[in-house]
């Protein structure tokens, strides 16, 4: 009996259609998502090709890698075709294409505004299911010395040591620091303690001449600037 599996080898698809060839003789731009993803795993299953498979785990994430890019390595296992081996192959692979877009904004030379450090921090804490507090360390001229997270917590909040702050300002030099932290729950709102805890860093930086410019509270689709609402 025939192998039930073979009518979906790619082997036997038509030079064009195969991606890796079609990458080598078209170009990475002419390959849609699903062939590109078909390459991370290889083959599919005996029902589906390797493209086919990976046409099913698009379109449960709306044929969109930034939701794909969500995705566990568990909820890939889900699919027909896509063992452990294979899942993690497209988590690594959504993670480099996330690092490659943060290291690409994270160049940016210089802060001119709310909406320059939100797409400096959107990548980095945009889509987190926990909360991270982040400092962006600025020198005279607004220009990004660093970029560094002071604290990681749960779903409901993080505690931030001032102390560390201001180390780390003085340690790099820094002469300003915008605040940055994400609301997993998508509320944009600065909360009481989000007020307070500006404040704080506030005073503690002006005994040290060193500006606190803004705090921003980040989602995935948006931000909440303290400064432009007046509210530092």
């Amino acid at each position: 009996m025939k192998d039930a599996s073979s009518s979906f080898s790619i082997k036997k698809w038509h030079a064009d259609d195969r991606p890796r060839e079609k990458l080598l003789q078209k170009g990475k731009a002419a390959l849609s998502d699903a062939e590109l993803i078909a390459i991370l795993i290889g083959s599919g299953s005996r029902e589906a090709s390797a493209v086919g498979v990976s046409q099913k785990i698009l379109a449960t994430a709306e044929n969109k890698l930034h939701t794909l890019g969500k995705y566990s390595i568990q909820q890939l296992m889900e699919f027909k075709g896509i063992g452990e081996a294979k899942a993690l192959t497209i988590v690594a692979a959504m993670e480099l294409g996330k690092r490659r877009q943060a290291e690409t904004i994270m160049t940016r030379p210089k802060i001119s505004s709310s909406e320059d450090v939100f797409q400096l921090m959107k990548p980095l804490i945009g889509e987190l299911a926990h909360e991270e507090f982040w400092i962006v360390y600025l020198n005279n001229s607004n220009r990004v010395l660093q970029t560094t997270q002071l604290s990681k917590g749960g779903i409901t909040g993080t505690l931030v040591d001032v102390r560390l702050v201001f180390k780390n300002a003085l340690a790099v030099g820094a002469v300003a620091i915008i605040l940055a932290h994400n609301h997993p729950s998508g509320t944009l709102r600065p909360s009481s303690s989000d007020i307070q805890l500006t404040k704080k860093l506030k005073t503690a930086g002006e005994s040290l001449d060193i500006k606190v410019l803004d705090h921003l509270i980040v989602t995935e689709k948006a931000y909440f600037s303290l400064a432009d609402e007046s509210m530092i």
